[in-house]
């Protein structure tokens, strides 16, 4: 049991109290959004220091996962709560306990009951202006994230008209090679071969035509092997400049999937360049494709760094990116989680064995 309170112990409480709620304001005011446990640690320590009997008596802070704990701890307690609410919603307590040995409910003083109300909204009305100031940062970044993709979708429509007179040009003066030289078939080969790029280039470009406004996909049912084939030839001249080894394991050579053949050639370009920028030299990317009954799987793994986990929940954010400056847009894994979403199927990524990252991408046949 307490012993009674007198006039002066009253006062010598009431000291405490207002000296408690100064010392909240203040470790709320200079309190850095991004870090609030120091705070919460703080705000702990000032509570027992306010209560009649601090030596004897324990805090514990609540705030949605964390908890934070200040003197005497004791599983056999009496003690007064608090609701902590943000948005009239309940996140967490504050509760001042004393040991059922010593003390029992009227140890505690209604004027400290009403410091644990005051302090408890306190802390609900700092989460509040957390979380208030961070939904309006989300907001400015989507907005200019929007006003950005405008501007890049003008930018490329007016790259994708200038790229197409030196494509036509290609083709047609390839064409008026082939027949200059009609009688040597390797020369023939190596000219259709610029012809053919020429006219995936041409299609890409008609793709960044239509970057910023709505295009009708060109599905259609074909047998991805070759498309995936063509898409890594291609890319051998970068294998080549970082000494990189591609192995490509099909199961079959012929795998029927619905798809826009630009738009899956892009998805490969994507992921296979990002690989290799991140593949030491003479690494290995390993290009896995296959199919089940009801769905295709294609696998892109390196022996890169890795994925950071604090990275993990951004990596497919448009205009995010680990490269640095110059090195990347941070739209290329943005634009591949579109077109996968855009046929119905599925993008993750999983850590490789030792090292690096693998992109599993399913694609329904339905």
């Amino acid at each position: 049991m307490s012993p009674l309170i007198t006039t002066e112990d009253k006062l010598k409480e009431r000291i405490k109290e207002l000296t408690c709620l100064y010392n909240v304001s203040s470790y709320i005011a200079n309190s850095t959004l991004n870090n609030l446990e120091p705070t919460w640690d703080a705000i702990a320590s000032s509570l027992q220091e306010a209560i009649r009997y601090p030596e004897e008596a324990s805090v514990e802070l609540k705030i949605e996962d964390k908890l934070f704990l200040v003197g005497l701890q004791s599983k056999d307690n009496v003690y007064i709560l608090s609701a902590i609410k943000a948005f009239n919603k309940p996140i967490g307590s504050i509760k001042v306990g004393y040991s059922k040995l010593k003390y029992n409910e009227n140890s505690f003083l209604n004027e400290e009951i009403q410091l644990l109300n005051r302090v408890a909204q306190e802390v609900g009305n700092l989460i509040e202006r957390k979380h208030i100031i961070e939904s309006e940062a989300l907001a400015k970044r989507h907005i200019e994230r929007a006003d950005r993709l405008g501007i890049l979708g003008e930018i490329t429509a007016g790259i994708a008209h200038e790229l197409n007179t030196p494509l036509a040009n290609i083709l047609g003066y390839t064409e008026l090679l082939k027949e200059q030289f009609e009688n040597n078939q390797q020369v023939q080969n190596d000219l259709d071969k610029i012809i053919n790029s020429a006219i995936f280039s041409r299609e890409v470009v008609k793709k960044l035509m239509f970057f910023s406004c709505d295009m009708p996909q060109q599905m259609e049912l074909r047998n991805i092997v070759p498309i995936i084939k063509d898409a890594i030839v291609l890319l051998n001249p970068n294998f080549t400049k970082k000494n990189i080894t591609c192995q490509l394991q099909i199961e079959k050579e012929n795998i029927l999937l619905r798809v826009d053949a630009i738009q899956l050639t892009q998805v490969i370009f994507n992921l296979v360049i990002n690989a290799i920028y991140f593949s030491p030299e003479k690494g290995t990317i390993g290009v896995l494709v296959s199919e089940n009954e009801n769905q295709v799987v294609l696998k892109i793994s390196d022996e890169g760094v890795g994925i950071q986990k604090e990275n993990s929940e951004n990596i497919f954010n448009p205009f995010f990116t680990t490269k640095p400056v110059g090195d990347g847009s941070g739209l290329g894994l943005s634009v591949v989680h579109g077109i996968v979403k855009s046929h119905k199927g599925n993008i993750t990524f999983s850590s490789n064995t030792p090292k690096g990252t693998i992109f599993i991408i399913t694609l329904p046949k339905n």
